[in-house]
């Protein structure tokens, strides 16, 4: 079976090592990227199946980095990662595909990599 592969951005070692090791459970392949610039080289580098994005990071924000992937790969699902639910009322955040917020209990990310990847 081929695995999917899965583009985590975020500024936090703690999320990356945590998504990575539940994610690869799952049978996914996982690639990180530290930062926005970073995130938009890998994108095309590792041309991943999902990306999940933080929004808040230094530099190039995640809101950025998705209205860039989208342009050149809409069909690619993002799905944004936050620890405030109140950027999903953010107009800018609708063109990700979910948004999920952070937590130590990854059943909600988990079910929405699932569901993106089977659309």
């Amino acid at each position: 079976m081929n695995k999917y592969k899965i583009l985590v951005v975020d500024d936090e070692e703690s999320i990356h090592l945590l998504y990575k090791e539940e994610l690869e459970e799952e049978g996914y392949e996982v690639h990180s990227a530290m930062s926005g610039e970073d995130a938009l080289k890998a994108f095309d580098a590792q041309e991943p199946d999902l990306v999940i994005l933080d929004i808040n990071m230094p530099g190039m924000d995640g809101i950025e980095v998705l209205r860039q992937m989208k342009q050149k790969k809409p069909r690619v699902p993002v799905i944004l990662s936050s620890a405030y639910p109140e950027y999903k009322q953010d107009l800018a955040s609708w063109a990700s595909d979910d948004y999920i917020v952070k937590s130590f209990n990854l059943d909600d990310l988990k079910s929405s990599v699932r569901r993106n990847l089977t659309k």
